[in-house]
């Protein structure tokens, strides 16, 4: 007997698995015929009076959200790689008001006393001087009422009036500052965007319009120059208004008068005298210096004296002491044909007027 499943006159000679191998290719397996969608009614049910020769078999249970899933993860697929692509984009290109700071443009010119420095204790010079009326510390740098502009709300403008402030009484008020121990307090109100030009001014300082010290802040040399009091007298004003769209500009212009001494033994008891420092400063704001509380420093005009002529000022201020006066001068000289950055370093006479008054 043949075995089962073999046709009964058994395997054809010359044909591999038989007659079914023909067919094997078009014989659908179990899988297929359960997911098949139509089903020929059976002879019972055809008999019936309405009924279909073919019915539509219903879905097994999670097959008709099948598609609708595949279809849904190609649409979060597509939504992350645009995505992708769009912060790439935000990445390398800037949003309209973001831009770099432009570099610090500085211009510090010495006034020479034209007689000797009067000299005397803080208190008398200060009420013998033009500053006699002049607020002590910090509250000379007031901040007027803020208004919005066009594309700036009203704190806004105050925001880029308070950084304005701090960055005055940080650079021309601490003590620290003043003295040559520390620039930290001023490098952080700075957009980093200018740290590198900072950093260059403070540790190779050169007269050469970019790199002076004394442009970003007050500094004297301590072992020259002492306070006599620490009551700095101030006055000047604060400006605000819109450069452009997306930017805010203030400009200061303010003078502060030291009470100085000269420096090492004896200092306390010689005589004081004052020292004055007029400084003319841009800032400029983007928002986000506004919310970073940063500046951008972008001018700075710097004329202290009693100071010689001719004295090197890019690193530190140098008063002339009480008593002493200064020869005249001429221009220092500059070299027109010389290559690298000219010397930019200019002089004024001290009017008689910016002194104390004579003891009556």
């Amino acid at each position: 007997m043949t075995g089962r499943g073999e046709p009964p006159e058994g395997t054809p000679e010359g044909a591999p698995g038989g007659g079914d191998e023909e067919y094997r290719s078009v014989v659908f397996d179990e899988t297929f015929v359960r997911a098949a969608r139509l089903q020929e009614s059976s002879a019972k049910e055809r008999l019936t009076q309405h009924a279909a020769a073919v019915r539509t078999r219903p879905l097994p249970p999670g097959r008709g959200a099948g598609g609708r899933s595949a279809l849904l993860l190609v649409l979060v697929v597509a939504m992350a790689f645009a995505s992708v692509l769009y912060l790439g984009v935000r990445t390398t290109a800037p949003a309209p008001g973001e831009r770099a700071a432009e570099p610090l443009r500085t211009t510090v010119v010495a006034l020479a006393p034209r007689s000797a420095v009067p000299g005397g204790r803080p208190a008398e010079l200060f009420a013998r001087s033009p500053a006699a009326p002049y607020p002590s510390g910090a509250a000379g740098v007031a901040v007027p009422a803020a208004e919005g502009t066009a594309h700036f709300s009203g704190n806004q403008v105050m925001a880029a009036l308070a950084i304005a402030k701090d960055y005055l009484v940080r650079s021309s008020l601490d003590p620290d500052v003043l003295s040559g121990r520390d620039t930290r307090p001023v490098r952080l109100l700075l957009d980093p965007g200018l740290h590198d030009q900072f950093d260059h001014s403070m540790d190779n300082p050169a007269d050469d319009g970019r790199h002076a010290a004394t442009g970003w802040l007050v500094r004297f040399e301590p072992d020259e120059t002492a306070l006599a009091d620490a009551a700095v007298r101030v006055r000047g004003t604060l400006r605000a208004s819109e450069a452009a769209p997306g930017v805010l500009e203030v400009a200061s212009d303010h003078t502060f008068v030291y009470a100085v001494r000269p420096a090492g033994a004896g200092a306390a008891r010689a005589d004081a005298s004052l020292f004055t420092v007029r400084r003319e400063l841009t800032f400029r704001f983007d928002r986000d210096d506004l919310r970073m509380h940063r500046a951008e420093l972008l001018n700075a005009r710097v004329l202290a004296g009693p100071q010689a002529c001719g004295t090197d000022t890019a690193a530190a201020l140098h008063p002339v002491p009480a008593g002493r006066s200064t020869p005249p001068s001429p221009p220092v000289a500059t070299d027109p044909y010389a290559p690298g950055a000219a010397a930019t370093a200019l002089c004024g006479a001290l009017a008689p007027g910016a002194q104390p008054s004579a003891r009556p």
